[in-house]
């Protein structure tokens, strides 16, 4: 259930002006969000676009701001059956996606210790860790004389986080194939729902492909068919790799073959017929790296216990995403992808019987090779994935998968980039070039590590790889250069890791972390009462900070050089990488902003994130891996950054991006790396990549509502940078130590025929816990607004206004103890408008609007904003608080229901495929009355 407010007695606040919500599931109020919002959305991925709200639904709003509201408790009971049938697919479910089949898409279905990999047409491969047993897995139905291939009669396509189903459909008949792993076992489970006029009967083939992950290998394997268990048995010589995939109901096995004169790749096994009506078949695919008797033990369990394997699974998730930070937004379409992402991070959690358990990077096939994506561990992965987590709330994963890492630390003390799952049967540390390979890793160990600490509040952690995370600084501090920047050229690579951008000696992104290493150490060593030491470094890390800008600052072209060469000149490449440290608060504001204003641009910003380099330049290929192409890694990095330097324009189109992509290609997932000329993935890109799911998380949490939390100082910051449309939002599960925290945000703007004052509203409180934390809550309003009062529980209470050169900040600090808790900011004047974001056709340019500066007059009257657009091409702007608009330069007003707008017409180009624009905005000192 929803969280309820921990109250001793009741804080009797006067109905007419406390705004009132009813504690309910956050699932179900995801739904009935939903189905108020966009009917349908939760079955059908539509075409992005932001909600439209009609002037009786904006003051249905109004009216709830200031007078009584109660939401009603949804109650939905939503059950799991208790064996698995065609009903189960029809039962709702709360993060459920469907669509049309992509046959071309990828389609994974994973637990901690085995996962399913293939695609929308049904085609799989099947691992159990570190093992692959079967490649290009299909059906085949044999009906009314004809041998029917599955994958022609693919038609839709719906995945929970528990499992995914395919909807086959022939002229008389039906097939719904459930793939499912259990969330710990070492198998995987097949289940299909036949309904059908004629006698129908299920074929499964497949290609064996028994071995272990790269780099590793088993050499001689074999295939049996065993009647006694009617299944394949797949082994090996030594008798300690072994795996079963079969049936109950399996007969007529076909075992591959290799003859002098003939051969067959495939083997296969029929599942019995069905002659009329509605039957169910189940298969079962199970490995062990402890002998057939272990495996023939899980393909019994699996046999007899899948429906409540099924059940346990589905509440594992469920429990999940009870349990970690919540929110409730107005964009369904952010929501879904918010709650997807934590689940798509959850998937990378993986357990290798003979290393342990940590997070993997990603997945994708691997076809006749032994390399699924990047389904082993890696360093950094972890540590930018770790950054979600803790920001989620998900302490325990974080932990587990810092701990992981650092177990493999090098005895000079630098961290691993990546560690394969077939590490253990080779002499994978010393053999290989690869598990030391970059130098970013160990900068990012310290931060992550000091992220964690703070968040979570654990310092026994900090005290326990204290050795780990000094041996970890001190191997750093080897790789400075003679002016104390660490190096790359000789160590390891930064980010980029090949290409047209190498060599350089060290990257802006690498001597960034390297000096935010420096401060998140400062932190652990107070944290483990190293108090001089502490003081040390922190001296030492704004030295460094100070180096690191100068160093690579550009000052007549205002921005970053992306490297240091080998002879310590500038390489003036802008680069996204920049916003690494920005994410951390590195640059001066008069130094990030201008280069964010470079980076928001069209050449570097597309509508589905960020290119690492401008397409004007000469090293830029749409398709170059690690010079051009868009990753959803890099557009997350910005949106943080650019939240942090209130550029928040292009942050939520980076954000909205992001969160899009987990909604399209891979249903659930955010794929690794795109090309930069079209919207559509590389060819080789990883399509479950976990830390672009971390790229959703961290945006929204990190950077659009501004969450902080600090469980060793028992305070929690809240920094909300909304969209001038959105006017809610409520977090929930908010962990400060052993306290749990519920936000609600609402926002109204002035009415005024009824001289009522417009304002935000924080509703704060503890569902858990006794321990008071302090809150700091720091919301954005526009430059033109003014602040009229702030009370607490109606009694006025200290605040100071902030105001950089885009917008201003109202902060104010409570406690809070026992009971609710309402802060009240009444303000007049403010304004603000939202640009409309969405992700073009698969294969399509960028055609999308890009508020590039924004730029108030002195007097705060006038805004002027810099637009790029397509040449010739027209955009709406919503504005909020229109009435305060006195005249507009470059646009002209429009309308839609419950907005007013301005359209912007775009000047032609005959040589570009973009223009820019300026739009002037020239504002009254209060709205006029009438």
């Amino acid at each position: 259930m929803r969280g309820e407010w921990r109250t001793k007695e009741p804080i009797p606040f006067p109905a007419s002006l406390v705004l009132e919500s009813g504690a309910f599931s956050y699932s179900k109020a995801n739904e009935a969000m939903q189905a108020r919002d966009a009917a349908g959305a939760t079955r059908m991925h539509t075409t992005p676009g932001t909600p439209v709200r009609s002037q009786k639904q904006f003051e249905w709003m109004r009216l709830k701001f200031f007078g009584a509201s109660i939401v009603a408790a949804v109650i939905l009971g939503i059950g799991v059956p208790s064996g698995w049938s065609q009903q189960m697919q029809e039962k709702p479910h709360d993060l459920e996606l469907s669509r049309a089949v992509r046959p071309w898409e990828f389609l994974p279905v994973t637990g901690t210790r085995a996962g399913l990999l293939g695609n929308e047409s049904g085609r799989m491969e099947a691992w159990v860790y570190p093992l692959k047993i079967f490649r290009e897995f299909h059906l085949e139905f044999h009906t009314e004389g004809r041998d029917l291939a599955a994958e022609a009669l693919a038609r839709t396509v719906t995945v929970r986080p528990e499992s995914a189903t395919i909807l086959y459909a022939g002229d008389t008949f039906s097939v719904r194939e459930t793939f499912f792993v259990p969330v710990q076992e070492q198998g995987a489970v097949i289940l299909l729902d036949v309904e059908t006029e004629q006698p129908l009967e299920i074929e499964a083939f497949f290609h064996r492909d028994f071995q272990l992950e790269w780099p590793a290998a088993l050499g001689a394997t074999y295939l049996d068919w065993s009647a006694q268990q009617h299944a394949f048995y797949f082994g090996e010589e030594q008798r300690k790799f072994s795996a079963l995939v079969g049936s109950p109901t399996a007969a007529e096995p076909r075992s591959e073959f290799q003859t002098n004169y003939s051969e067959r790749q495939e083997s296969s096994f029929r599942l019995g017929p069905t002659a009329k009506g509605k039957e169910s078949r189940l298969i079962v695919i199970v490995g062990s790296l402890e002998g057939r008797a272990a495996a023939e033990k899980t393909y019994q369990h699996l046999t007899a216990d899948y429906a409540k394997l099924l059940k346990d699974s589905s509440e594992y998730y469920r429990t999940y995403l009870e349990k970690t930070v919540s929110v409730e937004l107005p964009d369904t379409q952010i929501q879904q992808a918010y709650d997807w992402a934590r689940v798509s991070m959850l998937q990378g959690m993986v357990t290798n019987p003979s290393l342990g358990t940590g997070l993997v990077a990603g997945y994708r096939t691997s076809g006749e090779g032994q390399r699924p994506g990047f389904a082993w561990f890696f360093g950094r992965d972890s540590f930018w994935t770790s950054f979600a987590l803790n920001a989620s709330g998900d302490f325990s994963n974080s932990r587990t998968a810092l701990d992981f890492i650092s177990k493999y630390q090098r005895e000079d003390g630098k961290i691993p980039h990546e560690i394969s799952q077939g590490a253990s049967f080779v002499n994978w540390f010393k053999d290989y070039p690869y598990p030391y390979a970059s130098a970013d890793a160990t900068p990012l160990y310290i931060i992550a590590v000091n992220d964690y600490v703070v968040e979570s509040g654990d310092a026994a952690f900090a005290k326990e790889k204290w050795e780990s995370l000094r041996k970890a600084y001190e191997f750093l501090k080897s790789t400075y250069d003679a002016r104390g920047l660490p190096q790359n050229l000789g160590v390891g690579h930064g980010w980029v890791e090949g290409g047209p951008l190498l060599p350089v000696k060290t990257e802006y992104y690498q001597s960034g972390l390297g000096a935010e290493a420096l401060r998140a150490l400062s932190n652990l060593a107070r944290v483990t009462g190293r108090e001089e030491m502490s003081k040390s470094l922190e001296k030492d890390f704004e030295k460094q900070r100070s180096l690191v800008n100068d160093s690579f600052w550009i000052a007549d072209k205002k921005r970053f050089a992306f490297a240091l060469d080998k002879n310590d000149k500038k390489v003036d490449e802008p680069s996204v990488l920049a916003t690494v440290p920005m994410w951390f608060g590195l640059p001066s504001e008069p130094h990030a902003v201008p280069m964010i204003q470079q980076l928001a641009d069209f050449d570097h910003q597309t509508d589905w994130g960020m290119h690492i380099i401008s397409n004007r330049s000469p090293l830029f290929s749409g398709g170059g891996y690690h010079y051009g192409s868009v990753w959803p890694l890099f557009t997350g990095w910005a949106s943080v950054g650019e939240y942090r330097y209130h550029q928040t324009h292009p942050a939520y189109a980076n954000l909205r991006a992001n969160a899009l992509l987990a909604l399209d290609g891979s249903l659930g997932h955010v794929t690794e790396v795109l090309s930069g000329d079209y919207y559509q993935p590389l060819s080789t890109s990883s399509p479950h990549q976990i830390w672009s799911a971390a790229m959703v998380v961290s945006p929204i949490l990190r950077g659009m509502l501004g969450l902080e939390t600090d469980a060793i100082h028992h305070t929690v910051k809240l920094t909300p940078h909304l969209p001038a449309d959105w006017t809610r939002f409520e977090i929930e599960n908010v962990r400060v130590g052993n306290d749990t925290l519920l936000l609600k945000y609402k926002k109204e703007e002035a009415i005024g025929d009824l001289k009522i004052s417009g304002g935000i509203v924080l509703e704060a409180g503890r569902t858990s816990g006794s321990e008071e934390c302090t809150i700091e809550f720091r919301p954005a309003i526009s430059l033109h607004a003014k602040v009229q009062k702030v009370d607490l529980n109606f009694k006025p209470i200290p605040f100071r206004v902030e105001m950089n050169g885009e917008d201003q900040h109202v902060i104010v600090h409570f406690p809070i103890g026992n009971g609710k808790y309402l802060l009240r900011i009444l303000t007049t004047n403010d304004f603000g408008f939202s640009v409309d974001s969405g992700l073009p056709t698969l294969g399509s340019e960028s055609r999308g609007l890009r508020v590039v500066s924004e730029t108030w007059s002195a007097s705060r009257d006038k805004l002027t904003l810099e637009v790029s657009g397509v040449a010739g091409g027209e955009y709406e702007l919503e504005v909020w608080n229109a009435g305060l608009i006195q005249k507009v330069e470059g646009a002209e007003f429009g309308r839609k229901p419950g907005w007013i707008t301005l359209w912007i017409h775009m000047p032609p180009s005959d040589s570009d495929l973009y223009s820019h624009t300026k739009v002037v905005i020239h504002l009254w000192a209060k709205v006029p009355p009438g």
